[in-house]
């Protein structure tokens, strides 16, 4: 009889890619991962030590896409949203990695390639090396948690989108004028979340550049 066929380490992650593009983290199962390969799964522990592990290298795959043929242009803070934004267009293509990688994170090439080219920005800004480090962790968590809020709404269909705007279009719009005057006000321009994510996403990552760039000291 002949034996089980050996997958490789790339195949494993990209068959793993595939199931976490309809099915979330939580749901997600080494065992169901070798079932698909029609394997068991402790021959894919000879590739992960565990879940976590092997959750890490698929989030990893997608930042190292996005760092593919990245250049360095501009200033420090063009360099930060112009990573940031490749960052968000690569989760996009794969909304369910991006809750991936906000929870887990990642440890592998494409998360070194990515701390590199923003700590390298907040050195070329004139902050001193002891602020750094904290500026990093600001904007790390920053970025991490848009394009994690993004990716939520992503994931859902078109159909679930629209009910979601009505929904909201009736919440604002019938609200009770005595008990929420402020909504009422505004009620005609406030937006639902979906809307102008891009701008949204742009405006408060700058908005935090502005206050890093607020506190550096002309030399």
């Amino acid at each position: 009889m002949a034996g089980r066929r050996r997958w490789s380490t790339e195949e494993i992650l990209d068959t793993a890619a595939d199931l976490l593009r309809t099915n979330d983290a939580d749901s997600f199962s080494v065992r169901k991962l070798a079932a698909v390969l029609g394997t068991d799964s402790s021959s894919l522990y000879r590739h992960f030590r565990s879940k976590t592990e092997l959750l890490r290298a698929v989030a990893d795959r997608v930042l190292l896409a996005a760092m593919d043929g990245h250049r360095p242009e501009g200033d420090w803070k063009q360099r930060i949203t112009s990573l940031a934004l490749r960052l968000k267009d690569a989760f996009g293509q794969q909304p369910q990695l991006a809750a991936v990688w906000g929870r887990y994170a990642s440890s592998g090439t494409g998360s070194r390639l990515v701390m590199e080219e923003v700590l390298q920005a907040l050195r070329a800004s004139g902050l001193p090396d002891a602020e750094i480090p904290v500026r990093y962790h600001r904007i790390a968590v920053l970025i991490a948690a848009l394009i994690t809020a993004e990716a939520g709404i992503d994931t859902i269909t078109p159909e679930e989108y629209e009910q979601g705007v009505e929904l909201f279009r009736v919440a604002v719009l019938g609200a009770d004028p005595e008990r929420f005057p402020a909504l009422t006000h505004f009620a005609r321009d406030v937006r639902p979340l979906g809307e102008d994510r891009r701008a949204a996403f742009e405006e408060i990552l700058a908005a935090q550049l502005a206050h890093i760039e607020a506190t550096i000291r002309p030399s």
